[in-house]
Formats: structure tokens, C-alpha cells, sequence
């Protein structure tokens, strides 16, 4: 059994986001994942109801709060609230999965799309252990620019208020962005931080559409650059032409092969597969 938890962009909610990607999410073949993938159980959460600075103050739902959506960077502080409380929902709902569900983490996949992606992906840096793998779409790296600067930053041992331990591990640009990323989400340090405490052996995928007018196809591709620098193995695909979505069924395709031959998932071929069932769709809220 697989857990595929894939989180919504801001405003949406995770039965319209998941309902649309399992109905629209078509391959060349004409095949949904969820009759590709028959032992995936697809888990998609809904985020809380926040004021947006955004849009007027309204309520949305949304992982965080944020000024301005082409520029993550400005007022970035508006965020801190809404990933650190996401992040703690998000994580208990990965706890449930492995300890509940008995589902083994190289048998789960995060990720989601726009800001759902942003949340998941900040998650990811501050696990302490790997991953199936990643999928993100149309996102950015919240504090990309921070991260960046935190796994670049050599320090002395006396000056580094974040590690106990030896040279080598301080220095692990993965270990950094985890230790960043844990104290971004107001989440207790790892004991004894190590490159093997982190998820930096977890494959992430990204699309990002080239015409992107919310989220521009920069930040994506200065995402990518970021999790180069942290140690994480990074795929990128822009797809020319696109706006702030998925492509169909390009996109689909490159997710499910992502899947098949990165993750090592079983992934039925068009012979095999059956006609689709709404029985292993999980729109959880969170």
C-alpha cells in the first residue's frame, strides 16, 4: 500500500483539489493515477481558514498567510504563524499514516500544488527522515533566500547556537536547511543532527509552467537551485507555454514515470488496469 498526500493551493480545499487532479490528471494514455496506481491511497488535507493579507483580509483557506503572491519574499513574516501550525497538522498526519496505517515512509509521497507545494516542501526539509519521494507543482520554497544563505554560511563551532556535533556534520548543507527549517517551523532540534537524520535522499519532481503569471517559472526554477545546494536530487520540468496549473497530459506523464522509475512504485501498464474506484480517496482535513 502507497500514501500519496498531495496539498491544495491557497483558496481551494482538498476535495476540490483532489477531485479535479483524479477526474482531469489524464495520461497519453487516457489513464487516471488512480487506475495507474490501485494500491495508492490518494490523501488530500484541507488547510485551515486564515485572513489573507493578500486579498483584503479575507478568509481563506490557505497553509499561511502572504503578502503578495508573485513575490513570496515580501513581508515574509506574515507567514510564520500559518507554516508553523500547518506544519504541525501535516506532521501528525504523516505520524498517523506510519504508525496507524502502517504505512513504511518509503512507501509515502508529499507534495502538492502552488502554495500546497511551498507547505509540503518546507515540510519536507525539516523531517528527520526520508521519503518515498516529492512532487511539486507550480511552487516556491518559502525563506528560499534565508535557506540559501544558511546552507551556504560557514561558521565556527563557538558561534553556531544550532550544533553539538562534529565539524563535518555542522557543515552537511542538508543538515543546515533541516536545522533552518525545524527553527522556521518553532519545531524541537534533532538531538544529534547528521545528513542521515535528514530527508535529503527523499527524489523531488517539480512542473512549473513557463507562463506562470501567480507564481513565475523563476521562483521555481531558484527553488530547484536552493535544494541543489542543500544535497537534495532534484528533477525540474518546465513545460513551455503553460500557466499556473498542471499539463495534461504531459505533466501527468512525467509524475506517474517519476513514480514507476524514481520511486520505485508499481505503476500498472494501460493493459492492466481497471475501471477507477472511490474507495482509497482520502480528502482529510486538517
Amino acid at each position: 500500500m502507497y500514501s500519496l498526500i498531495l496539498l491544495h493551493g491557497l483558496g481551494s480545499n482538498g476535495e476540490k483539489f483532489g477531485r479535479e487532479l483524479l477526474e482531469t490528471g489524464i495520461t497519453s494514455d487516457g489513464l487516471t493515477l488512480k487506475q495507474l496506481l490501485p494500491n495508492a491511497k490518494f490523501i488530500f488535507p484541507t488547510s485551515r481558514r486564515r485572513r489573507s493579507s493578500a486579498f483584503g483580509r479575507s478568509v481563506l483557506t490557505q497553509w499561511f498567510d502572504i503578502a503578495c503572491l508573485p513575490d513570496p519574499s515580501h513581508r515574509k513574516e506574515l507567514q510564520l504563524q500559518g507554516l508553523a501550525e500547518s506544519a504541525r497538522d501535516i506532521l501528525e498526519l504523516l505520524r498517523q499514516e506510519q504508525e496507524t496505517s502502517n504505512i513504511p515512509p518509503s512507501n509515502i509521497v508529499l507534495g502538492g500544488l502552488s502554495q500546497g507545494c511551498a507547505m509540503s516542501l518546507s515540510i519536507l526539509l525539516c523531517l528527520d527522515h526520508c521519503v518515498g519521494g516529492f512532487i511539486g507543482i507550480s511552487g516556491y520554497l518559502p525563506f528560499r533566500e534565508d535557506i540559501d544563505q544558511a546552507v551556504e554560511e560557514v561558521v565556527d563551532d563557538d558561534d553556531d547556537p544550532f550544533f553539538g556535533g562534529g565539524e563535518g556534520e555542522q557543515q552537511d548543507p542538508a543538515v543546515r536547511a533541516a536545522v533552518f527549517e525545524r527553527d522556521l517551523l518553532c519545531l524541537p532540534p534533532v538531538e544529534k543532527p547528521c545528513a542521515e537524520s535528514t530527508a535529503h535522499r527523499t527524489p523531488i519532481f517539480l512542473g512549473h509552467g513557463s507562463d506562470d503569471e501567480k507564481v513565475p517559472c523563476l521562483l521555481g526554477e531558484s527553488m530547484a537551485r536552493t535544494l541543489v545546494k542543500a544535497d537534495y536530487k532534484v528533477e525540474l520540468k518546465v513545460y513551455h507555454g503553460l500557466g499556473h496549473w498542471y499539463r495534461i497530459p504531459d505533466e501527468i506523464d512525467d509524475i506517474v514515470e517519476f513514480l514507476r522509475s524514481v520511486v520505485g512504485w508499481k505503476v500498472l501498464s494501460s493493459g492492466n488496469c481497471e475501471t477507477d474506484s472511490d474507495e482509497k480517496t482520502t480528502p482529510t482535513a486538517v
